[in-house]
């Protein structure tokens, strides 16, 4: 009788300590998983206000160089693109076509003395490479945030955990085009 206590002892001892380890692994995982949430959040903060600067940064320069139509329209055209991209891989790709334009918008300063000097111009540019430091730093941090949660789900014992609970890997916020992955270049 007493052996059979002990095997039954021994036999809840070791279920206890694996419904511990499953629920610490679940919630861990789940932490992981929200904190990725939570980055991309603030990346999308970011955006929104580089989005919400576009338009005021256009009105400026259309107001010295009011003939290049063609570089306003596309500034415009890849601002509302990456206002209606959905999911991380397609929000990377329209962010790098916008960062393209506004390169180009950006450039046009050059050619006009008169705008390079204007206040509101120059607050704006200042406003805008704030906002693309910020949205780096956001970047990185939801990329690391991502890292550590697709390595805990695909590492064993954890991804036994992962499979369970329906955890599934998250894309990493990367920009396929070499020429996309530069900051828009700000000249003073």
């Amino acid at each position: 009788m007493l052996p059979l206590l002990v095997v039954l002892g021994v036999m809840a001892g070791i279920a206890f300590v694996l419904a511990l380890w499953f629920f610490g692994t679940y919630n861990s995982l789940v932490f992981l998983r929200n904190q990725a949430k939570n980055c991309w959040a603030q990346i999308d903060v970011q955006l929104k206000r580089r989005h919400d600067l576009i338009p005021n940064l256009v009105e400026t320069v259309k107001g010295y160089a009011g003939h290049e139509k063609t570089t306003f329209e596309a500034v415009v055209n890849a601002r509302n693109a990456a206002l209606q991209a959905n999911g991380v891989a397609q929000q990377a790709k329209a962010e790098g076509e916008l960062s393209g334009v506004l390169s180009r918008l950006l450039a046009l300063s050059e050619a006009y003395p008169d705008l390079k000097a204007n206040q509101n111009f120059l607050s704006l540019q200042e406003e805008l490479s704030s906002t693309e430091n910020k949205i780096s730093f956001a970047r990185q941090a939801y990329n690391d945030a991502v890292m550590q949660y697709n390595t805990k789900i695909q590492m064993i014992p954890s991804n036994i955990v992962a499979g369970f609970g329906g955890f599934s890997a998250m894309d990493l916020f990367e920009l396929a085009d070499q020429t996309q992955r530069e900051v828009p270049k700000v000249k003073f």
